[in-house]
């Protein structure tokens, strides 16, 4: 156990063999007999460690296959409890409200450009332009459809037109035939 409480720097991965060596060569007989003695004991309980995990993880692997969990379900209870710890953190919190809130805002501004454009076709509506278009439309109206009331909506009275039209077309073509 001394050897484990040493200072002496251990090489990494990497570094210069030759500086390895020097180490080597500085340390003592009795030294290295112990350092020896301590590497073959944590090579054993790294072996030990590892047939035990190996026993441990084939134990799990029976108990789980006995309560009948396979590795389907426990991807889904990992990812259910992923989840939950996501949406459990005040980041997720935070971000959560604040999309609510932006599509508060956005249902409220969809709802406002809603009564804008209902707004202008009423002004539309209502403009010199076009009542003089539904007035010219209403004249056309009664010079092809006769003598019903003006009043009535501009459905209508494109409807009333084209049936006008239509008749006309019918008595010119009865009338060709008779001659």
């Amino acid at each position: 156990m001394a050897g484990l409480l040493r200072s002496d720097s251990i090489p990494e991965v990497g570094e210069d063999a030759a500086a390895t060596v020097s180490m080597a060569e500085t340390l003592s007989e009795e030294e290295r007999d112990e350092l020896r003695k301590e590497l073959a004991k944590v090579e054993e309980e790294i072996q030990t460690l590892s047939q035990v995990l190996a026993a441990k993880e084939k134990h799990l692997a029976e108990i789980k296959r006995k309560l009948g969990i396979n590795s389907l379900q426990e991807l889904k209870q990992n990812i259910t409890k992923s989840w939950q710890d996501v949406t459990s953190t005040t980041a997720y919190k935070r971000t959560s409200e604040t999309l609510s809130q932006a599509g508060q805002k956005a249902s409220a501004a969809f709802s406002s450009v809603g009564s804008v454009i209902t707004k202008k076709f009423e002004d539309v509506r209502n403009s010199p332009t076009f009542k003089s278009f539904e007035e010219k439309v209403e004249n056309f109206k009664s010079k092809v459809g006769g003598s019903k009331p003006a009043g009535g909506d501009f459905g209508e009275v494109l409807n009333s037109a084209a049936n006008a039209s239509a008749t006309e077309t019918i008595a010119e073509q009865t009338e060709d035939e008779t001659h």
